[in-house]
């Protein structure tokens, strides 16, 4: 059969029957398999099916899926057991390769299926299940390209005659820009009749408006950035990776209108239900799933019905973590905390000696450090002296003691340890120079983990879900397209739309250049699987991550507090703090021009001769 079901067999029971049966039982309808006909008429049954595909879309990394990835740039680092992704000697351009056509299949086939089965369905609701099928495919499809450059776009079934000749089915691969422009003409097709009004779980207009809005700021980056003068990513022939140059303003002009609609609808807002503390705000706008404005679409779990995830049992902060295993695997790394500037506008490089290095900075506190941050700071890592359910996460990596002629540093095998004179040696929660599952970099994960009690447990674990589209990511790309396209006072605009719920003043910015806006999406998105993808459509990420022991980029970098003990003496009980290189951090990031583009499986260059590779490959 060419349906995607199969029949469903309750069981059966043997019973004598006479020939005079025969006829009538012959005739009788099984009630244990679901016709064609019963499927595709059958809303009920139709939404169960459109449910296994939300659920199958791929995803590179999120709380649910690969969530590891996290540690993988420049970040976070890994602290748990083994070295993880610790030890990168370069990226393969296999890390990022996507070649699965199972579910674009299932959704041709659904889609024919609707038209030749579906006679008593309404037809608002066919045209409503087709537009989101198709949108799904739209989605599949930009997750293809986004990693691999052009593949073959396929909208029927290929159903092999076993005639002993395949090449029918043998698709060569479209060019790049051939599938943004299928993503692009089947998202403006479909956006109106997606329905799900106000949904954040199923796709409705907003949600394709959204996918647009991505996609072809997306496409308008490569098409100029990988044409810039110098840029060392070469085409292929056949335009399969590539996009011309001149058709970067196209792209980001539908970027920027997908944007626009989204804005003006009115429908999204920021999230600003906590403005007494612009920090736990903006940890809110993640976590929050009632009464939040911002988010547009996301992947939910439910403890009810036992979809849950556990993201929170292997990240939460060792200190208050509430289960005796696993903890604290993804720690965030100083190079990230360093780009949280401070509320005057001036970098975020963190002060821990005086102007001519002679001496520590003291600070009576652990976080006076971080006073005058931004505020997504807070939301995004939980650094020394914050606290997190109500509880400070301790973190002290040991003590200063003064010999009378200069600091002996002190430190220890054990959390939550003393020091001869009563005080804390070491934190509950570190930080350790090699202790697992306890910060290696002096920072913990604040967004995305769960501060719901018993969320961290094995028996319950979380039910947080993973936000795919949010309403500050549309006012960045639609800041960076304006930009792009020249227009600043509208770029601006939206940057400081994102940047005074942050803290910052009124239009704290005036002019916006290339640099500055790709700081907001990294401070701004951090942990939201927008990393690794900016800094490749960008075509930077040969650049900061060199392979270079030298390049600070390419280093990860951790920050260790101490408490000071000089008694009767001022600073006596302040704490410093030491910059270093992350202790278990191995290589330095080395990402090579050939992992631009993921590599296409042996398999499929086997199978189809008319694939061609991707370059460097």
């Amino acid at each position: 059969m060419k349906s995607i079901y199969k029949f469903l067999i309750l069981g059966a029971v043997l019973m004598p029957f006479t020939a005079c049966d025969d006829d009538e039982f012959l005739e009788k309808e099984s009630p244990t398999v679901i016709k064609e006909e019963q499927v595709w008429n059958d809303p009920k049954m139709i939404t169960g099916m459109l449910a296994n595909f939300y659920d199958r879309l791929p995803t590179y990394s999120s709380t649910a899926t690969n969530w590891q990835a996290f540690a993988m740039y420049d970040e976070a680092m890994w602290s748990g057991n083994t070295e993880g992704p610790n030890n990168i000697p370069t990226y393969s351009p296999f890390t990022w390769t996507l070649w699965n056509y199972d579910l674009i299949r299932d959704i041709n086939l659904a889609l024919e299926n609707i038209d030749e089965y579906s006679a008593t369905l309404p037809d608002a609701q066919k045209a409503q299940f087709k537009a989101e099928l198709r949108f799904l495919r739209a989605f599949v499809y930009f997750e293809h390209v986004k990693r691999m450059g052009g593949v073959p776009i396929v909208t029927q079934q290929l159903i092999y005659d076993f005639g002993g000749d395949p090449s029918y089915l043998q698709f060569p691969r479209n060019k790049e820009h051939e599938v943004y422009d299928f993503i692009a003409s089947e998202l403006d097709a479909i956006k109106d009749d997606l329905g799900n009004e106000g949904s954040i779980r199923r796709a409705n207009k907003y949600t394709a408006l959204a996918l647009k809005s991505r996609a072809m700021l997306y496409a308008g980056s490569i098409a100029k950035y990988n044409n810039l003068g110098g840029a060392p990513v070469a085409a292929t022939p056949g335009g399969e990776a590539g996009i011309p140059a001149s058709m970067a303003d196209e792209y980001y002009t539908k970027s920027l209108e997908a944007s626009r609609e989204i804005i003006n609808s009115g429908v999204y807002s920021l999230y600003e239900g906590n403005s007494n503390d612009l920090g736990e705000n903006f940890f809110e706008a993640i976590t929050k799933k009632q009464a939040n404005p911002e988010v547009i679409w996301a992947q939910d779990f439910s403890t009810a019905s036992d979809k849950r995830i556990w993201f929170t049992y292997d990240n939460i902060a060792r200190g208050v973590r509430e289960d005796n295993l696993s903890s604290s695997n993804i720690t965030p790394v100083l190079n990230l905390v360093e780009d949280f500037e401070y509320l005057d506008g001036t970098p975020g490089e963190l002060k821990t000696r005086t102007a001519d290095g002679s001496d520590y900075i003291y600070y009576e506190e652990l976080d006076d450090i971080f006073e005058n941050k931004d505020a997504r700071l807070y939301g995004t890592v939980i650094y020394p002296g914050a606290s997190f359910k109500g509880q400070e996460v301790e973190i002290q990596a040991g003590v200063k003691v003064w010999t009378g002629s200069g600091y002996e540093t002190v430190e220890g095998n054990q959390l939550g340890s003393t020091y001869t004179d009563g005080g804390t040696l070491v934190g509950s929660s570190g930080p350790h120079r090699s202790i697992t599952e306890v910060s290696n970099s002096g920072f913990y994960l604040r967004k995305y983990v769960d501060p719901t009690p018993m969320s961290s447990t094995r028996g319950v674990r979380s039910e947080l879900w993973w936000i795919r589209y949010r309403y500050a990511e549309i006012l960045l790309n639609a800041a960076e397209a304006a930009l792009e396209l020249g227009l600043m006072e509208e770029a601006v605009g939206y940057v400081n739309t994102v940047r005074e719920r942050a803290g910052f003043g009124e239009n704290s910015l005036s002019e916006l250049t290339v640099d500055r806006l790709r700081n907001e999406r990294r401070v701004e998105l951090a942990f939201e699987d927008h990393r690794i993808w900016d800094v490749k459509r960008w075509r930077i990420a040969h650049e900061i991550w060199n392979g270079s022991p030298s390049n600070p980029d390419a280093v990860l970098y951790a920050l260790y507090p101490y408490r000071v003990v000089r008694p009767g003496h001022p600073t006596h009980n302040t704490y410093v703090f030491e910059k270093l290189v992350a202790p278990r951090f191995g290589a330095p990031r080395n990402f090579q021009v050939p992992a631009y583009y993921g590599a296409i499986p042996q398999d499929v260059l086997n199978n189809n001769p008319k694939i061609v590779r991707n370059p460097f490959h």
